[in-house]
């Protein structure tokens, strides 16, 4: 199994891990892991100077997405909650840089958007899965330290495709190698066997429920497939010969790439998976962790891992606060408190419908992001991102992001915090306001 070790999805930041040498710190995620590169400068410039020409002024004339180290953290203000759909964000903390008449005090590392560039390395094509229990749980695997991606973060499981998982074009600016196909589905699949145990396959494209197949047969077969020993297909057709994978039953869910001015980029594709009620006892849903990269796996409502990011008791990376966002402001709907009563099959499934429906009708199937810093110099230390660009590759093809919502976040050296997600038209209101404001002190 290969493992994403760049800005994969940020997803592309779908984990952004710090790992420290001589002269750099960069941060990496599962899917954006190199998306940013965190450069120190030896001596901090004064607030008083702080413009945005000062931070390229010593440097090379290039807009990358990158933090500059501008002294010691100043006090910052509390993390905020997502809003609720259908509410109107709580975006606070003023915006500073360009267009300001006063200064707030900078965060220590200020992102900066991209720009294009010249030669990119070519995105790795991976794939990751949003896997839904069936009490509507969403299952996060906590990644070790030493992991090559995403240390210490929480992720959806997933990774690179390999040659066994299906024909992609080689060409990086072709579109084909970018958009769902059986290859990224079925590399899916894989990685989530290959990480947490779980098998998503049918005895035939007919049978109405998943392979049941023991613990004990599913872990050689883990092992074998991790090892390179035998291809997945190889090994399930060992366990039953008409057996197929799930892969009809993959929802495409966003689509991360990540910017050209990155070392290490990949091309993401990120599938939703509902687990049948039926399936509760089948030993093919039942996850354990896989010993080499991530510790034990773990299903919470996305509500609970959107308060323990909040609370800074896990580290989530933007791609994954912002699809849990999505998914709880309708699965955790009317759900209030810690000891929240099972919800009763007909509401389960009456939510994974309209889950299915905003997914497929607001476009999200269809949705090639590519993060790009849209303010910086926020007085709460946080940088805004916004999701409309699809990334270099796919430039000019119709393909397009989010226009609709931004994420807020604040790049820590231990990975993103304070995150936040909000409606772009309202975080640029709020700057024109501000700026208006300042403007009418000034006379």
């Amino acid at each position: 199994m290969q493992v994403s070790s760049s800005v994969a999805a940020c997803t592309c930041m779908s984990g952004f891990g710090p790992f420290i040498r001589r002269s750099s710190i960069s941060v990496t995620s599962r899917f954006l892991d190199d998306i940013i590169s965190i450069r120190p400068r030896t001596t901090p410039p004064p607030i008083q100077s702080y413009r945005r020409s000062t931070t390229t002024a010593r440097l090379p004339h290039r807009r990358s997405f990158c933090f500059r180290s501008l002294g010691k953290f100043p006090r910052q203000s509390s993390c905020m909650g997502a809003p609720k759909p259908g509410d109107r964000p709580h975006v606070s903390g003023r915006r500073t840089g360009a267009g300001t008449a006063t200064m707030a005090p900078p965060s220590k590392f200020e992102v900066r958007g991209y720009s294009e560039h010249k030669s990119p390395k070519p995105a790795s094509p991976s794939a990751s899965i949003v896997l839904i229990s069936p009490s509507n749980e969403i299952l996060l695997l906590h990644r070790v330290r030493t992991s090559s991606a995403f240390p210490s973060a929480h992720v959806f499981p997933g990774g690179n495709l390999e040659a066994s998982d299906g024909p992609l074009p080689s060409d990086p600016q072709d579109v084909n190698r970018h958009i769902d196909s059986v290859a990224y589905r079925t590399g899916a699949i894989r990685e989530l066997f290959e990480e947490t145990g779980i098998l998503l396959a049918r005895s035939s494209r007919e049978a109405g429920s998943l392979l049941a197949v023991s613990k004990e047969q599913r872990k050689g077969g883990r092992e074998a497939v991790h090892q390179g020993k035998l291809t997945l297909a190889d090994w399930l057709k060992s366990v039953s010969p008409s057996a197929v994978l799930d892969t009809n039953r993959l929802i495409p869910f966003t689509h991360w790439v990540t910017p050209p001015n990155v070392p290490k980029r990949f091309t993401t594709q990120m599938y939703l998976y509902f687990v049948d009620r039926a399936e509760s006892g089948n030993p093919s849903v039942h996850a354990t962790g896989d010993e080499v990269e991530t510790m034990a796996p773990e299903w919470r409502r996305a509500s609970d891992w959107l308060d323990r990011a909040r609370s800074g008791e896990v580290i989530l990376f933007p791609p994954q606060f912002l699809l849990l966002y999505l998914i709880s402001g309708i699965l955790d709907r009317g759900l209030v408190g810690q000891g929240r009563q099972e919800e009763d099959e007909t509401a389960v499934v009456a939510k994974r419908d309209e889950l299915r429906r905003k997914i497929e009708g607001e476009g999200w199937t269809n949705k090639f992001i590519s993060p790009i810093g849209l303010q910086f110099g926020r007085e709460d230390g946080r940088t805004v991102l916004a999701l409309d660009k699809p990334g270099p590759e796919l430039k000019g093809s119709g393909l397009k992001g989010d226009s609709e919502y931004v994420v807020l976040v604040k790049f820590r050296k231990e990975g993103p915090r304070q995150l936040d997600v909000a409606l772009r038209k309202d975080v640029l209101r709020d700057e024109r306001e501000l700026k208006a404001q300042k403007q009418k002190g000034k006379l």
